[in-house]
């Protein structure tokens, strides 16, 4: 059965190791936002050259271009056999009201979005022990400001729709990678 599935969660919440996990675990894509503006970009599409020109200004990409990008990537064969995991995608309601009209034109809605819960005490040691240069506490809390602001409403989509689940990030990879599974094979199989 193919996955669609949205992943939140804090920078330095341990997303990306889940991700990598999941995909290998449930066989679907993991589709980021960055990976998709690149890979558009690099087929040449209309779309991909707008991208391109918007971050090469330094610029955020704007909604329209991002659901002409995302909605591509969707129609991709390996999407249909396979299902999705969505990362960095959908940011803000509009992206999500966008990817909701786009899975179901393609007869796929989304299964469950989760969002991997760390406390920000948390992620904000996390991210100072990995040594960046970027990596000040005023940086991190501006990020993690931004990421908040931003979420919040999205994570008020979700759950007003009943697909999300939070799920504790703290443990070992193990442990939450077996949380998670739990969330995702309960709503696979209806319950």
């Amino acid at each position: 059965m193919a996955l669609r599935l949205v992943i939140l969660g804090r920078q330095g919440s341990g997303k990306g190791t889940q991700c990598a996990r999941l995909v290998e675990h449930y066989g679907c894509p993991h589709v980021s936002t960055g990976d998709m503006l690149r890979a558009a970009r690099e087929n040449g599409s209309e779309l991909g050259r707008k991208a391109g020109e918007i971050m090469d200004r330094g610029d955020l990409v704007p909604d329209d271009v991002m659901h002409g990008i995302v909605t591509e990537r969707l129609q991709q064969p390996d999407v249909a056999e396979h299902g999705v995991l969505l990362d960095g995608y959908p940011r803000t309601p509009d992206q999500a009201d966008e990817l909701e009209r786009v899975l179901e034109a393609l007869g796929t809605p989304l299964d469950v979005a989760i969002n991997l819960d760390v406390p920000v005490a948390e992620v904000t040691e996390r991210m100072l022990a990995r040594g960046r240069e970027d990596d000040t506490p005023e940086a991190i809390g501006r990020r993690l400001d931004h990421y908040e602001a931003l979420t919040a409403p999205l994570i008020e989509w979700f759950g007003e729709r009943n697909l999300l689940h939070v799920v504790d990030g703290l443990g070992a990879e193990d442990e939450v990678f077996a949380r998670v599974r739990a969330v995702i094979d309960a709503r696979l199989s209806g319950q």
